[in-house]
């Protein structure tokens, strides 16, 4: 991508992942200096989703201490070192920026009865969206730990109250410019032997 910028989405991981530690995945895919990485769901749904479905746990080879009481022990184990692994990443120069995007219930209900309703968008439902959403209380009790826990002073969370599209692409629109002009960019200067071969290019064409 000639803007350096790479999306990188986040499905169910595969048997191979599974053998890993649950922050290899992003480990990898982590961006090269100069670049951006837009992580879609991310490492946090392994604190999210498996935590309203913990059976989804079984094939990850979760140690047994950990899978006492619920898995309740996993649960800060895992916020831990997701605040680790991001401070690392700050400490090593990466910008991370984290958004919630905050849709309410009923905002919910209404964009799932469009892609019903409306032909073009039949392509963006899934009937998972629908029993996910019989599961609501458990998902907001999952993200309420979710932000206390892992919003820290390395990498805070963007909170943004997305019923209205435009509102939140503004506003995450307006939190990257900030960050980005916080870095105090520039262009890279060329090199003195790059500047001749400018100029050698340059009396080459004029002379034409």
């Amino acid at each position: 991508n000639p803007q350096g910028v790479e999306v990188v989405s986040f499905k169910a991981p595969s048997e191979e992942e599974k053998r890993h530690h649950f922050l290899w995945r992003p480990t990898r895919a982590l961006p090269g200096r100069g670049r951006i990485a837009i992580f879609n769901r991310s490492y946090y749904e392994e604190v999210l989703v498996v935590r309203v479905h913990p059976e989804w746990l079984a094939g990850q080879y979760i140690p047994a201490e950990l899978r006492k009481h619920g898995y309740r022990r996993l649960w800060k184990v895992r916020f831990d070192r997701i605040n680790e692994f991001e401070r690392t990443l700050v400490e090593n120069g990466v910008c991370v920026i984290k958004f919630f995007l905050n849709v309410s219930k009923k905002e919910q209900k209404a964009r799932f009865l469009e892609r019903l309703n409306n032909p073009e968008k039949h392509w963006k439902f899934s009937a998972a969206d629908i029993r996910e959403r019989q599961h609501w209380k458990d998902y907001q009790h999952a993200y309420e730990e979710m932000l206390a826990a892992t919003s820290t002073k390395e990498a805070p969370w963007y909170v943004i109250p997305a019923d209205h599209k435009w509102f939140a692409r503004a506003v995450v629109a307006d939190i990257i410019a900030e960050r980005i002009e916080r870095m105090k960019l520039k262009f890279p200067r060329p090199t003195q032997e790059q500047l001749d071969g400018l100029d050698a290019a340059r009396a080459q064409l004029e002379s034409e």
